[in-house]
Formats: structure tokens, sequence, C-alpha cells
């Protein structure tokens, strides 16, 4: 099956409901000086929920700009972005920052957790920028804290857990509220390899519960874990294709 855009696809259209990201022409220029890159040249992309996708490249291909502008991070110069069948391309930044908090949950490579705060704490704190209240907001917390493993973990400070353990912290606060997609930029760069496949376990394990993941990452062995690779080089996507665990 192919993963372009529908041919039948119009600017404008509302994308089908089981395709949860589409890009349509999606340019990114950034200007130097007198000099403009052209970070993205026009990327065509889908992908349907559940999906586990890895998005590849050296540096310098426009993986990080891609990441940026899925995650609402950045917007495109031209071109169409719909998450979740809203158009989020044309949002102002008030608005993204509303869409980047109920449907995108980040993993970053540096775990970036409050130094001083319970894991319970930190995975709460998505839900405070929300306005919950704090009964639901602990019950909600302790589940995604549990969901990864680290049930009995709840009231350690970052300073009392392992690289690993860290992590599965902030997975656990990436999905605190229930995102559409799971993003995760480089989510093993800081953790040796045993470490790495606990962490990727822990993807492959709630990619089976149906939650749709977007692995950005320039390591193999970790791609490897996706269902799907998008290979992007200057800005276009060279190849796209199915891996051996699509199967």
């Amino acid at each position: 099956m192919s993963h372009a855009v529908p041919m039948d696809f119009r600017t404008g259209d509302t994308p089908l409901p089981d395709i949860i990201i589409l890009t349509h022409k999606l340019t990114r220029d950034y200007e130097l000086g007198a000099e403009v890159v052209h970070a993205l040249r026009g990327v065509d992309l889908q992908i349907r929920r559940n999906e586990f996708t890895a998005c590849m490249g050296p540096s310098g291909s426009g993986k990080s700009t891609l990441m940026n502008l899925l995650g609402c991070l950045d917007t495109p110069t031209a071109g169409e972005y719909w998450l979740n069948q809203q158009k989020v391309s044309e949002l102002n930044d008030d608005q993204l920052a509303r869409i980047r908090n109920k449907e995108i949950g980040f993993v970053f490579q540096t775990f970036n957790l409050l130094p001083r705060a319970t894991a319970l704490h930190n995975v709460e704190l998505p839900l405070i920028y929300a306005g919950m209240g704090a009964k639901e907001r602990r019950e909600r917390a302790a589940l995604s804290l549990e969901r990864v493993g680290l049930g009995d973990r709840m009231g350690h400070r970052p300073n009392e857990l392992s690289g690993g353990q860290r992590q599965r912290v902030a997975i656990a606060r990436a999905l605190v509220n229930d995102p559409s997609i799971l993003l995760a930029d480089e989510p093993t760069g800081n953790l040796d390899s045993q470490t790495s496949a606990e962490i990727m376990g822990v993807f492959e394990t709630l990619h089976a519960a149906g939650q749709t993941i977007i692995l950005i990452t320039h390591e193999r062995d970790i791609a490897a874990h996706a269902s799907r690779q998008i290979h992007l080089l200057d800005g276009k996507i060279e190849r796209d294709e199915k891996t051996e665990r699509a199967a």
C-alpha cells in the first residue's frame, strides 16, 4: 500500500478518519542572512492511526524540521499539515499551543524532568497546565506510570532513578493527556544499548495497545523496532518502506 498523499486529495480537503497525519507539499525555508535554506521541499506524507513510524536521515536531511512541524513547534512556509482531521498549518501560536497540549506527547533525548519533583509530580505537570483537579490528576498520573512499569517508583525523584527509569517517567508524562500521537526525538540517545532495548520495548508495548508513534532517530537498530521507516534526504522523502515488523 502506498503511503503517498491520495491522488484525489485536493487542497482544503479533510483527510479520511483513519489518517492521523497528512502533509501536502509541506515546505519550510529559513533565511540565514542573504541565503535561503530549503529545509523541507514539498513533503507529501500520510500516517495512519496506530502506525509506528521511524523518521531517519543524515544531519541536514530535514528530519528535525519535519519533527518540529509535526509537533506544532514550528509553522510551514507553504503547504498543508492536517493532524487528527484538523488543519493545523494555518493556526496561530495560541491555537498551536492548545493542539500540542491536547494531541501530542513529546519524548526527548534529555528527559526534561524537574529534578526536585517526584516521578508522580513530573507526570502530573501537563494535567496541572490543563487545569485538572488534584484527585483526578494524581490518579491519571499514577495510571500512566503503571503503564510504563514504574508503579513502584512514583515517590522517587529523578536523581534516585536510573537513566532508563527517567526516560520511562518522561514517556509516562507524554502519555498522561492521552495524545493522538507520541513524538519521540532520539529517545535512546543518552542510554546504553541494553537500556535502549528496554525503552524500545516500552514503545512496542504502547504501539500494541493502539498508540500512534513517530520516532526520530539516526540509529538503524532503533529504527528497526518501528513497522515503517521514512528516510529523508535534502528536504525530501528518499524512501518510505515497511519493515519486517510490519508483516
